[in-house]
């Protein structure tokens, strides 16, 4: 993902110019003071557990095709953080699921090491009618996984961390919570 780089000014289309303001280099309008400022990306992930096992889906595009990873995706404007993974993990594998606490904030960046964003990571589980899930929208499989059989292929670094941070439950004796 790139960060889009604005030419004409959306106030009164006049060509923008690269300026320092506030420490940064920002597109700048000269007509009429016009100053854009790039809004980070937020996405959002969850970390599903049932009978200590936890859901994770194979990546079916770019970034990371062919990975494991955590469900979740980008938040749309005006949508709240807890709403946004909902929709994210009913269109990724088609099952409703109660959302609990946030168990981290990461930061987004992409393969260049340039920022473009934040990451929340919550805690979930399946609703008690959720069904079992399925492969959609950009998911080529969902699968449920023990911590023994956690894949080795693993995209992202959030779902790295979490994912250890969850086997390390089942290392100190702890086990997963039911």
């Amino acid at each position: 993902m790139s960060q889009q780089r604005y030419r004409y000014c959306p106030q009164c289309a006049h060509a923008l110019e690269d300026r320092p303001v506030e420490g940064k280099l920002r597109r700048v309008c000269p007509a009429c003071n016009f100053i854009y400022f790039p809004d980070p990306k937020v996405a959002v992930v969850a970390l599903i557990e049932q009978a200590e096992r936890v859901l994770l889906i194979r990546r079916a595009v770019d970034p990371a095709r062919g990975l494991w990873a955590l469900p979740g995706g980008y938040m749309d404007a005006g949508e709240m953080p807890k709403d946004a993974l909902q929709r994210e993990v009913q269109e990724e594998v088609g099952i409703l699921i109660d959302v609990g606490e946030l168990l981290d904030i990461f930061p987004m960046v992409n393969s260049g090491g340039v920022s473009l964003g934040i990451v929340l990571a919550y805690h979930a589980r399946p609703h008690a009618d959720a069904g079992e899930p399925i492969a959609c929208d950009d998911v080529d499989q969902a699968r449920w996984f023990s911590v023994d059989e956690l894949p080795a292929a693993l995209a992202f670094d959030s779902t790295k961390t979490l994912l250890a941070r969850w086997r390390r439950q089942f290392d100190s004796g702890i086990g997963g919570s039911q």
